[in-house]
Order: C-alpha cells, then sequence, then structure tokens
C-alpha cells in the first residue's frame, strides 16, 4: 500500500498570498516580493559569498520574487560608495554568485536599476578611474544632507546619455543572469527628481511642463524594455511624492498611463520622497498605512487598455495576513516587504505554515537596517542580528551540542537563546521576573511600539519549540549554572535613581513602573528627555488603539489611510484602563544634550513631532534639579532663577544602570562564581555597560557570545 506525502494546507488567512502568478515572463510561486534593501553587501570583495549567503537565505524561506538593493546605473549614479556598479571592481561576478544562490532555492531575482541624482552622498567620494565623484540632477539644486554638495545641472546630451546607461545596465543585469530588472523610479530619486517641479527648473524638452517632466521616466522604460526583450520589467513609483507643490496625485496618475503601452510588467508603488516631513517608515506609521495610493494607481491600470499589467502595494506592512487583506480584491496583485525580510527570513514558509507566532516581527525602530545605511555603515537587524552577517554566523547545526544557559530574558538574553536553540543545543533560560522582554516587554507599552511584544512571543514560541527550558521568576544562582557549558549573562539593565531632596515621595516613580503600572490623572513632569523620556511622553498622551492612531495620523499628515486600517475608528475607542491627558499636562525636562538622544536619526524628528503636536512642553537647559513636593517639582532654569514645574506626578527617566548580579558586585555573585569553577561565561548588553542602553548593540553581542562560547 503506496503513501502520498500530505500536502500542508495553507491558512485561509493567507491563501492569497500564498497563490501562485505571473509577472511578464515570470511564473512565480507566491505575491510575496522581498522589496530592495541597501545592504553594503554588494561591494563587498568575497566573490559575493556574503551576498548571497544574505539572499539564498531569503530564498530557501519561500520569497516568490527578490528585487536587490539599488545597483547604480553608472559611477555617477551611486548614492555613496557602498553602491555597486556592473562592470565594475568585480560587480558582475558578485551579482552572478547571489543570482545562482537564489535560483538554486527556486525564487526570481530581479536587478534594481538605480541613479540617485541630487541624493548621491559624493564628498570625498572618487569613481572607480579615482577621479572625484559628481552628483548630477534635472536642475542645480542641492539636497540639505548632501553636505553643501551642488549638483550638476544634465546637459541634453547627458540626459540622452543617462538614459542608454539604464539599458546598458539592464543588458549586464540580463547577461549576469537576472530573471528582470526594476527601474528605480521613487522616493526622490533622479527619475522622480524629472517628474517633480520642485526639483526640474529646466525649460526643454526634459521639462517646464508636466508632460515634459515626465518624459523622461517614459523614454528610461521605453530603453530598458529595447533593451531586455526577454526579461520582465518593472518600475517602482511613488504614489505620492508627500512634498509640498510636488507631483500631484494626476500627474502620477498621467505619468502611470503613459508607462503603459510601453511594455511594462508591473509598477511596484512606493511613497514619499527622503526629505519629505511626513514619516513614512517609521514605527510610528500605522500598519498598512500607504495601501491607498496603490489601489489608486492599481484602478488607473485596471481602468486602461494594459489591465494586465501588475501592480505591487508596499510599505509599512509586517505580517502577511496583512497582505492578504490588500489582495482580497484583485485590485492589487501582489505585496513587497522589505525590512520584515531583515527580522525573519523565514516569514514566508513559517506564515504559510500557520506558524504565525515564531515569526520575528520587524518592529519599525530603523536603528540596524535604515540608519545605518544612509551613512554607509553595514545594514543589519536590532531583532535579528545574523541578518546580513549570514556568512559570518551559518544556520547550520552545531556538531557538539552544548547545554547553554542564558540569565536575562530580555532582548539580548532571547537573541542569545534562539541562536542557541536553533542550533540544536540545550538551552536553558533564566529569568528573575514573572514575564520574557525585559525592556521590550516595557517599550511594547509605547503607542506605536506594540511590536516589541511580538519579538518576545515569537522568541518564546520558539524555544517552546525547540525544547528549551524557561524559568520565570527564578533569579539563577552560580549553583544553577555549575554544570553548564556555556553561560551567556544578559541581566539587562535597571532604572538609575536620583538624588534628589523628595525623590522618595509616594507620586515619584520610575518610568518602568510608569509604563507597567500607568499615571494617575494630574499634571507631570518627566524627569529625563532622551529616548525614553520621550517614549514615557508618548505613553501618557497616545492612544493605545493603532485604529484611533491611523484616523489621527491621516487628520495629521492630510494623506488617504487605507480603509483597511483605520475601519470603523467609533467602534475601536481605546480598551485599555490607560489615563490619557492633553499633552500641556506634560513636561519633559532635560539638562543637557538634544531631547530624544539615543532615538535612531529616522525617528528621532518623527517621536519630537508627535509630542509637538501634542502640545507636550519640552524644557531643556535645566542646571539643577533642586526638590519634589506635592504637585511640583522645583528646578534652576538655564536662566539661573529656581522656578515650580507642575507636577502631581513625576516620573524619572534618568539613564539606567546595570542589573545586580552579573557583574558579581552584588545579589548572588555570577561572575566570581562561574570564574572559581572554570564555566565559560561573557556578560553582554547593558549588564555589560548601561552608559548608553543600546539594543541593537545588546542583541549583536548576545549573538557573538553565544557562537564564541558555543560553536
Amino acid at each position: 500500500m503506496s503513501s502520498v506525502a500530505s500536502v500542508p494546507v495553507v491558512p485561509e488567512s493567507v491563501r492569497t498570498v500564498a497563490s501562485p502568478w505571473t509577472l511578464g515572463p515570470l511564473h512565480l510561486r507566491n505575491r510575496v516580493v522581498m522589496g530592495s534593501m541597501h545592504t553594503g553587501l554588494e561591494v563587498l570583495d568575497d566573490g559575493g559569498a556574503a551576498m548571497a549567503a544574505f539572499y539564498r537565505e531569503r530564498a530557501a524561506g519561500g520569497v516568490g520574487c527578490i528585487v536587490t538593493g539599488g545597483i547604480a546605473v553608472s559611477d555617477e549614479a551611486r548614492g555613496g560608495p557602498d553602491f555597486a556598479v556592473f562592470g565594475a571592481g568585480g560587480a558582475d561576478e558578485r551579482f552572478r554568485v547571489a543570482v545562482d544562490a537564489v535560483h538554486e532555492e527556486g525564487a526570481a531575482v530581479l536587478a534594481q536599476l538605480f541613479h540617485a541624482g541630487r541624493y548621491a552622498l559624493v564628498q570625498g567620494v572618487l569613481d572607480r578611474h579615482g577621479r572625484p565623484q559628481r552628483a548630477v540632477a534635472p536642475s542645480s539644486l542641492p539636497w540639505a544632507a548632501a553636505r553643501g554638495v551642488v549638483p550638476a545641472e544634465l546637459t541634453g546630451a547627458e540626459v540622452e546619455r543617462t538614459i542608454e546607461d539604464f539599458a546598458a545596465a539592464a543588458r549586464s543585469a540580463r547577461d549576469i543572469g537576472f530573471d528582470g530588472v526594476e527601474i528605480m523610479a521613487s522616493e526622490g530619486y533622479l527619475v522622480n527628481q524629472f517628474q517633480s517641479p520642485l526639483t526640474n527648473l529646466r525649460d526643454d524638452e526634459w521639462g517646464g511642463d508636466a508632460v515634459r517632466r515626465r518624459r523622461f521616466a517614459i523614454e528610461v522604460v521605453r530603453a530598458v524594455r529595447s533593451a531586455v526583450p526577454d526579461l520582465a520589467v518593472t518600475i517602482r513609483l511613488s504614489g505620492t511624492d508627500l512634498m509640498p507643490r510636488s507631483t500631484t496625485d494626476d500627474e502620477v496618475d498621467a505619468l502611470v498611463q503613459g508607462l503603459l503601452p510601453l511594455g511594462l510588467d508591473g509598477i511596484s508603488v512606493g511613497i514619499g520622497w527622503h526629505e519629505s516631513r511626513t514619516p513614512t517608515v517609521q514605527a510610528a506609521v500605522p500598519h498598512g498605512a500607504w495601501l491607498a495610493y496603490a489601489e489608486r494607481v492599481a484602478r488607473v491600470v485596471r481602468a486602461s487598455d494594459h489591465p494586465e499589467v501588475r501592480v505591487i502595494a508596499s510599505n509599512r506592512m509586517t505580517d502577511l495576513r496583512d497582505g492578504e487583506a490588500v489582495l482580497g480584491d484583485g485590485l492589487v496583485d501582489a505585496v513587497a516587504l522589505a525590512r520584515p525580510f531583515l527580522a525573519d527570513p523565514e516569514i514566508v514558509q513559517r506564515s504559510f505554515a500557520g506558524r504565525f507566532e515564531v515569526v520575528n516581527t520587524c518592529i519599525g525602530c530603523n536603528q540596524a537596517c535604515l540608519d545605518r545605511s544612509i551613512v554607509g555603515q553595514p545594514v543589519s537587524c536590532l531583532v535579528n542580528p545574523r541578518a546580513a552577517r549570514e556568512l559570518a554566523f551559518p544556520a547550520r547545526p552545531t556538531t557538539e551540542p552544548k547545554r547553554v544557559d542564558v540569565v536575562g530574558g530580555g532582548p539580548a538574553g532571547l537573541a542569545a537563546a534562539v541562536d542557541a536553540a536553533r542550533r540544536g543545543h540545550t538551552v536553558t533560560l533564566w529569568e528573575a521576573a514573572p514575564t520574557l522582554g525585559g525592556q521590550f516587554a516595557l517599550a511594547a507599552e509605547i503607542p506605536g511600539k506594540e511590536d516589541y511584544a511580538a519579538t518576545v512571543r515569537a522568541a518564546r514560541a520558539e524555544l517552546d519549540e525547540r525544547g528549551a527550558t524557561v524559568h520565570l521568576g527564578r533569579a539563577a544562582t552560580a549553583a544553577d549554572l555549575l554544570d553548564s557549558d556555556a553561560v551567556v549573562l544578559a541581566p539587562g539593565v535597571v532604572p538609575r535613581p536620583i538624588d534628589v531632596p523628595g525623590a522618595e515621595l509616594p507620586h515619584v516613580v520610575s518610568y518602568e513602573a510608569a509604563l507597567r503600572d500607568g499615571v494617575p490623572p494630574g499634571t507631570v513632569a518627566v524627569i529625563g528627555g532622551g529616548g525614553i523620556g520621550v517614549d514615557t511622553a508618548a505613553f501618557l498622551v497616545e492612544s493605545p488603539d493603532e485604529v484611533v492612531r491611523a484616523a489621527a495620523f491621516a487628520a495629521r499628515w492630510d494623506v488617504d489611510v487605507a480603509d483597511e486600517v483605520i475601519g470603523d475608528v467609533p467602534q475601536r475607542l481605546p480598551a485599555a484602563e490607560r489615563v490619557l491627558r492633553p499633552g500641556s499636562e506634560v513636561t519633559v525636562l532635560r539638562r543637557t544634550g538634544k531631547f530624544g538622544q539615543g532615538v535612531g536619526i529616522t525617528s528621532r524628528w518623527v517621536a519630537l513631532g508627535r509630542l509637538r503636536d501634542a502640545g507636550v512642553r519640552m524644557l531643556g537647559g535645566v542646571q539643577e534639579y533642586l526638590r519634589i513636593e506635592p504637585g511640583a517639582l522645583w528646578i534652576r532654569d538655564e536662566d539661573g532663577a529656581e522656578r515650580a514645574v507642575p507636577a502631581d506626578h513625576v516620573v524619572v527617566c534618568a539613564g539606567q544602570e546595570r542589573a545586580p548580579g552579573a557583574d558579581g558586585t552584588a545579589g548572588d555573585g555570577l561572575v566570581p562564581g562561574l570564574r572559581a569553577v572554570g564555566v565559560p561565561f561573557a556578560v553582554v548588553g547593558g549588564a555589560r555597560d548601561a552608559r548608553s542602553v543600546d539594543a541593537v548593540r545588546a542583541t549583536s553581542e548576545a549573538l557573538e557570545a553565544v557562537r564564541r562560547l558555543a560553536p
């Protein structure tokens, strides 16, 4: 009697996302696209090994199609020194290795053809010939972040040459083995710059009115399509620039109509410019906020003579079940996710198997990805420190299973425990608190940071699946660890107390207590205006309900947040018993430095803007905290005058210090005990150095430590 292997049943919640589809000549196994991400791996002098390992793991994780990070179509098209150019410095061979890796795992891969235009950061950058790289643009208008570099205005002949550069890059992509190309015409890069009256001040055949401004995009597509008639050709457009007085929605729609007859296979809809003052990718942006713009483009396509052209939605989707809602009515064909593939390369495979609880969700922090990429640093991921380091930290099982003990269930401890358990070690996790998460559990209470809880949930689910032992509410002792082969000490940090008269009064609490227990009605003074102080202020004034916040986001920024996100707001009022107050009742105080210091560069301005919009008072330059009394915090202000800040409650956000125990100075003294009996150990994260709490550093140190101790 023969047996037939059972076929996994895809959950209804992702049934459409999991269905096959076609993109021009490509037959793709599902409707999930890994969107373009610049990683810096493209220029590593390693024969393409690191880039191949990065893409291979995502392809093996089940994604249908991958779009590479931007590949500059010429030297002057590079966004910076860590951008690859076909034909230069061994790039073709590196990409050939990466393409082969993707194909071996059953996925397709498109090369994104890229030109930074005035967004090129060229100060001190040399081209392949050793000459200073120049920045070029439709008009000689600088970008603030370009450090004073004024781009050269492209001549008519140079515009024609640049169009040919796109075509030549497409031919190179074909020769290397790519399945297609995506033309980058979104987010304020060169093609987008030609479209906008803000950056295109020309009065020739390439500018002067909307028709001439969009000619460059049309001619680029025409040239690329002609160069590679057998490949898939897509374009990534901004559904809206989110820049005052820039390209209108009608002009974007007209561009789409002009592109459709040229043989495009797909349109991926992006959002905004990098210099826009509307948040687009930060955690504060509601999930799926930009879907309405992809749907608008899709309606233009469906009403045209070329309704077969595929439309791909993107931006601020972290869960494939979100994608199912997008694709349900058949208007949009596929969804593109980028950062979620940093957080979990197996997001597709796990979701299609119905294992949503073990998906390691992107938390939208930007700290190890976007914040690094814009300054040319190696990209990775806070919640998955292996991301873009797969070659250095391979996923293969260990050949020598060991007993690994991890002390501390915060982000660093969870990172170490999960990595060891995945590779087959016997893992025991010790957490003194009654729940896992540490600082992440607190962060999850901040409006807009609810996804931090998903990282904790996924780690716990995976540890349970892999048979790890988790002790909650129990601090490890040296005796518990005597038989361990490797110990990672990650007990984290605790709030630092302040030495101010009145600090012992009952209305004075730490940020940990405030986030855990809430703050009763009344005025609040927040001592400390760093990242934690800013987050605590948001906790005090913002709704915990994302649907309510989505409606407020749409109103604040005058954008079309999709109905799937907002839903029926009156029926979705906050369920949590949280006291929300007007911002005028909250004062955040800081002695020196910037408010929000410690928050990533792409998120800080958003966090501070939310507080300003809410009316929160931010008082800097405090010389001294004098005393705390019922109803008031007395300070010496920047002018040396004594003044009272209204404070029915005081929340202390004055930094952190190492949790007791790990360094042997307090508690059980684990370090001396382990050292005495020769148990290998490492102290990581805030327990090693609490001077600047940095979860990126903590999780990276944890990964490196557990790999060193238990290979």
